[in-house]
């Protein structure tokens, strides 16, 4: 079983993930957490160029394709061989952050991102997808508030530099991308509570999880 966490800054995703880690193992599963960028030791060293604040001249192509890279090497390394070992994958962004910010955002053809990553990760694609959706500037806000705080407002902070017109497009391309393929995904409010969040993202991942077993 492989699931997605998707979502702009400061919805909150990461937080769920590691709740809805911790429910699975509770509940006797095997789970590997991991993110994009950055979930295997080519990914790190591409994460520290792609979120660096100080690296606001990469041309939005050449962002693509660090992204592929470091998808590529992300499920060849990572991903299919835990897939392979029967645990549930967990990972904190995916394929459609890269259709989203670099299409809906970045003004790129969203269905050629499609292909080019479909290619990268050789057509492994979630069983279940989780947008967490909340306004642009509250997200911005949070996301802002825990950089200041984690000190990582220069490392990793080069997306929520961004103005909040590139942030209200991704939004919309999430909530539009999401529509185009409702058997996988599934909006989660991310205004509320963080319990009743977790509550609502248990209910899909535990449906997720009774279906039939990919082949």
């Amino acid at each position: 079983m492989f699931i997605t966490f998707e979502g702009m800054e400061g919805s909150g995703k990461s937080t769920a993930l590691n709740r809805v880690q911790q429910a699975l193992l509770d509940a006797g599963h095997g789970v590997l957490l991991t993110r994009e960028p950055g979930g295997s030791r080519l990914g790190r060293t591409l994460r520290s160029i792609l979120l660096d604040l100080s690296n606001d001249d990469i041309v939005p192509e050449a962002e693509l394709f660090l992204y592929l890279a470091d998808r590529a090497q992300h499920v060849g390394q990572v991903i299919r061989p835990a897939l392979a070992e029967g645990v549930v994958v967990l990972s904190d962004r995916y394929a459609d952050s890269t259709v989203v910010y670099q299409g809906y955002g970045r003004g790129l053809d969203p269905e050629r991102l499609r292909e080019l990553n479909d290619m990268a990760v050789g057509g492994l694609w979630p069983d279940l997808t989780l947008v967490f959706d909340l306004p642009p500037d509250e997200g911005l806000r949070r996301a802002m508030t825990r950089n200041l705080r984690e000190g990582t407002s220069v490392s990793e902070g080069r997306f929520e530099a961004e103005h909040l017109a590139f942030h209200a497009r991704v939004r919309e391309g999430y909530l539009t991308w999401a529509a185009l393929h409702p058997a996988r995904f599934r909006v989660v409010d991310a205004t509320r509570t963080p319990d009743e969040v977790f509550e609502d993202v248990m209910r899909a991942v535990r449906s997720a999880l009774s279906a039939p077993a990919r082949p």
